[in-house]
């Protein structure tokens, strides 16, 4: 197929080009992986920049993603590629190809650098998904850190670069130009930019930015990044956001309240206790849910709001196409006892979605995010458990929402009042309108 690239995805391209460091905060449905691939193929081929290219991706999209990307295009037809996924001797048999591009997923990165026994010879890396590696002090982080001198040039692509606020630029801008920007350690970056929130004692739990840190932060990163929205450059469906409020009983919001309180309930088969706070965030969005766990994987039901409300809303779409979010596995389990559904798992799954043959899917919103096409076969989202993560909540919703989507998108919250769901709506809200701002900061001036 010709490639006839929009105006934007040709001023991202010569982006990469000019820049040895650049992180590019692409919306979903941009083409980022053309764009991307397009810009590879000019750096080896014309400008004879760089010889050997390393991406770094999520699972599905290394293993099938960019290779279709260039099997699609007529002007990457003389693109070499290898996809070291797999078993380790699938992997060693890809490397040892030589490709001009290596796609790897990002769990397999560590076993690249320290364990396969292969020399690290990429003089370029791509990271497919730059939020994968907000943590410090994980093992990819640390791994890839080992060789990123070797590495002439490098590319972060990412939707969601601060899903979880600005902490997470550290390790992401690190990664792409060694500390240069943000600082080479994180004690540094927290004492310059951010002062103790939440504590106990000596014991900070959380962070919040100084008054001026927003705005020198993005000063600091904006000339190796650029973002574009895809409101601004395509035509997006229109979007309808609601929230469908439940009300548990009194007896079962004093349940609620008493493990809330006190870190113990009593049920009927014995006790449900608390050890910490994000163990109690867990079984409190459980309870909002309608069930909890107790012990070996046995659940108890609380009640039955939210399945009420989801019996609702697929009897008022009257046979149009529904996608519904769970978190946990009961609330899979009782949807399932309760309705015909279909969760989405495989690529038959996707097409028979697709091709609208399910009416009711249930998908997690761990295994619904880069690469998963779902607009063709629905438009309606249904969030019967939600999450703290914004990044997999706007993963998620990108499945439907997104460029080749014929109908208006309306997203449903179920929540249930009075309870954690209300707060980790309005998490979400403030992550995202903290990630927005950057965004707009570092905005693509076409």
């Amino acid at each position: 197929m010709k490639y006839e690239p929009h105006s934007y995805q040709k001023y991202a391209t010569n982006f990469i080009e000019r820049n040895s460091i650049a992180a590019l905060l692409l919306d979903m449905g941009l083409g980022k992986t053309s764009i991307t691939l397009t810009a590879l193929n000019n750096l080896l081929f014309d400008y004879f920049d760089v010889h050997r290219i390393l991406v770094v991706a999520p699972l599905r999209v290394a293993r099938t993603t960019w290779s279709d990307e260039i099997e699609k295009w007529d002007h990457l037809s003389n693109l070499t590629f290898a996809i070291a996924v797999g078993t380790e001797k699938e992997r060693i048999a890809a490397l040892g190809q030589k490709a001009d591009i290596t796609m790897i997923n990002r769990e397999n990165l560590q076993w690249l650098i320290e364990k396969s026994g292969q020399s690290f010879e990429y003089d370029m890396v791509v990271i497919d998904e730059l939020s994968s590696f907000k943590n410090h002090q994980a093992k990819r982080f640390k791994a890839l850190m080992k060789v990123r001198p070797k590495v002439k040039r490098i590319v972060g692509l990412t939707g969601t670069p601060s899903s979880n606020g600005l902490m997470d630029l550290f390790a992401e801008f690190k990664i792409l130009d060694m500390g240069v920007r943000l600082g080479r350690f994180i004690g540094q970056y927290r004492n310059a930019y951010f002062t103790p929130d939440k504590m106990n004692g000596p014991i900070v739990y959380s962070y919040k930015p100084l008054p001026s840190a927003e705005k020198i932060i993005y000063e600091k990163i904006s000339d190796i990044t650029i973002s574009m929205k895809a409101t601004d450059h395509l035509k997006m469906p229109e979007l309808i956001e609601c929230e469908t409020v439940v009300k548990m009983s009194e007896k079962e919001k004093k349940n609620y309240t008493t493990l809330k309180k006190e870190l113990v309930l009593s049920i009927p088969d014995g006790e449900i206790t608390v050890a910490n706070a994000a163990s109690l965030s867990n079984k409190l969005s459980q309870m909002a849910n309608g069930a909890i766990y107790f012990e070996d994987n046995e659940f108890v039901t609380i009640h039955d709001r939210k399945l009420d409300a989801l019996e609702d809303l697929i009897e008022s779409a009257n046979g149009k196409p529904l996608l519904v979010a769970y978190w946990f596995k009961h609330d899979l389990e009782r949807i399932k006892e309760r309705f015909d559904v279909r969760e989405i798992k495989t690529s038959d799954d996707i097409k028979d979605w697709n091709d609208g043959k399910i009416l009711v899917a249930v998908i997690h919103p761990a295994s619904a995010g880069h690469g998963l096409n779902l607009q063709s076969g629905g438009s309606t989202l249904v969030w019967f458990g939600l999450t703290w993560s914004l990044e997999l909540y706007q993963q998620t919703n990108a499945r439907l929402y997104r460029q080749g989507q014929k109908n208006t998108v309306v997203i449903h919250h179920i929540i249930t009042k009075g309870t954690i769901d209300e707060d980790i709506v309005k998490a979400l809200k403030r992550k995202d309108k903290t990630q927005s701002s950057l965004i707009d900061a570092v905005k693509a001036k076409l």
